[in-house]
């Protein structure tokens, strides 16, 4: 443990699921969390379930001047900043002959716009060691029926990686994927209900989803001076959903 003592993380998407799963487990470590996340209510939750190395601003990723307040805010309070987990993401089934425009712009703006800016927004608050972790998909890899908009998305995501790795030479700052494939998410659950739990598990070799805390767990490992000679890489945290 305390492998992140000492060191300050933005999660967006921070305050449910898998960021808030990663957030619980950076601060384990040691870490300083702002959780980040459009819902004010969940965001509240968060803060108080993480205790007071935790602090939480609303906004969305896909707002530039939302993302400017999140990162004032880092700056106010902590200086600098040594961890970026950009997991926010958003994505919704509409098959090929129903795609609308409103429908792409919405998953990519989240999902690649939102992305984009959240590191780029961070840059000048961080240096060597930093640790940028992107969240990507199985979907990214495989595709989905029925999510064309989100798995081109998750596509992007992991092109990013590749290019700022490149971007970030001589900075001493890493970038990796972390994919994840099905997670028992609160929002999981209650989409999928019981018996969709049980179908989504049962495509992978381990027959089960994920829960959060594992997502988490490899999360704080990208974050930690454990991966320190990881960039450009995507780590499958899919029971090996797209693997085989």
């Amino acid at each position: 443990m305390n492998k992140l003592n000492g060191k300050t993380a933005v999660i967006t998407g921070g305050a449910t699921g898998i960021g808030l799963a990663a957030a619980k487990r950076f601060i384990e470590e040691g870490a300083f969390v702002f959780v980040f996340g459009r819902r004010q209510e969940a965001l509240d939750a968060a803060v108080a379930a993480l205790g007071p190395n935790a602090r939480a601003v609303k906004g969305s990723v896909s707002d530039l001047a939302d993302l400017d307040r999140l990162y004032a805010a880092v700056k106010a309070e902590r200086g600098t900043l040594d961890i970026v987990f950009a997991n926010a993401g958003a994505g919704s089934p509409l098959p090929l002959g129903q795609i609308t425009a409103e429908h792409i712009d919405e998953t990519f703006d989240t999902n690649v716009k939102g992305t984009i800016f959240t590191v780029q927004k961070a840059l000048p608050l961080m240096g060597a060691g930093g640790s940028i972790i992107l969240t990507g998909s199985s979907a990214g890899t495989t595709g989905a029926p029925g999510f064309t908009a989100y798995s081109a998305s998750k596509a992007a995501v992991r092109n990013l990686a590749r290019t700022w790795a490149a971007d970030l030479k001589g900075t001493g700052i890493r970038i990796n994927v972390l994919s994840p494939g099905a997670t028992a998410t609160e929002l999981a659950k209650e989409a999928l209900g019981e018996e969709g739990q049980k179908a989504y598990g049962a495509m992978t070799p381990l027959q089960r989803m994920a829960d959060p805390t594992e997502i988490g767990a490899v999360a704080a490992f990208l974050a930690s001076p454990d991966s320190s000679f990881m960039t450009a890489s995507e780590i499958a945290v899919d029971g090996g959903l797209a693997q085989i």
